[in-house]
């Protein structure tokens, strides 16, 4: 083979490496190196303000820290397994050929396409105390709790809101799926007498296995790091009861101005995320079998 043979492949691939490199290796560099300086917004990064592992140590000892990062996780589990578990039942429900499904799916996706801000605002509006239309609804039952202005509820606001939008995503993904099993496995099953749900439990799920191995990874990942629908619904209030971790970073990098804080709180949420990510992988997926 060629030297010009040999070397094709890596011309190809090299402009996907190099904007892989820039758009995402070179900003994780700068934001590692960035974590070691005490600087603030708008301040150039000097010798001087270099403090090393103190910035770390701090985060590790701040209690908002450990707080906001409780909040994200108890966050993530709550959501992605209803989430997961909603859209999955859905997708076996509208698999189906019935008539009228083209329009029930796409009225499922629609959450999915709206921006996260404008999710954040619309759900707002709908938990507002006042003239949203949730309470205006539990007025009937002479109710009107203030949905943003008490922890607990505001958590179940946030929560709720999440699941709106995203259980979409999963509900597309395991619905792609369902379309693309072998069919001949799903006939056999049925030959052999099984019922519908054990089709479902035996056939059908261990089939979508890493298809839904990879939607939960996504969802995972996209909880941990959710900023937008936070911010506009609750801000991180009352208190700190919805505070995700990366809303706190958000506040310490533009409230309080501590660009290198922020850095480091968000090298510690990718070491978690990556941790996290890892751990499902290798627990959940054929890495596991191989590793064996």
């Amino acid at each position: 083979m060629s030297l010009q043979r040999r070397l094709t492949p890596y011309v190809f691939a090299a402009p996907a490496v190099a904007i892989m490199v820039i758009g995402l290796f070179y900003p994780v560099v700068e934001a590692l190196r960035l974590s070691f300086y005490e600087v603030r917004l708008g301040e150039p990064i000097s010798p001087q303000a270099f403090r090393g592992l103190t910035i770390f140590l701090e985060a590790v000892q701040d209690p908002s820290v450990r707080d906001s990062m409780a909040v994200t996780l108890e966050f993530s589990v709550i959501v992605v397994t209803l989430e997961m578990v909603l859209g999955v039942g859905l997708a076996l429900v509208l698999e189906a050929p019935i008539r009228g499904m083209t329009v029930l799916r796409t009225l499922f996706v629609l959450p999915m396409m709206i921006a996260p801000i404008c999710v954040g605002l619309i759900w707002r509006y709908m938990f507002d105390v006042n003239v949203g239309p949730i309470n205006g609804w539990l007025s009937i039952l002479d109710l009107k709790p203030a949905w943003l202005a008490e922890p607990g509820l505001a958590f179940f606001a946030i929560c709720v809101t999440d699941i709106w939008q995203f259980t979409p995503f999963v509900f597309v993904l395991a619905l792609a799926g369902l379309q693309g099993l072998d069919r001949s496995a799903i006939e056999a099953a049925r030959i052999d007498g099984a019922s519908a749900w054990q089709t479902i439990v035996y056939v059908k799920l261990p089939l979508l296995a890493p298809i839904l191995m990879i939607t939960l990874l996504m969802r995972v990942i996209d909880a941990l790091r959710g900023l937008e629908v936070v911010y506009a619904m609750t801000n991180g209030g009352p208190g700190l009861s919805t505070e995700l971790f990366s809303l706190h970073i958000y506040k310490s990098a533009f409230v309080t101005q501590r660009m290198g804080y922020s850095a480091a709180l968000s090298v510690c949420l990718l070491i978690v995320t990556t941790a996290l990510s890892a751990l499902l992988l290798t627990r959940t997926s054929p890495l596991r079998r191989l590793a064996r």
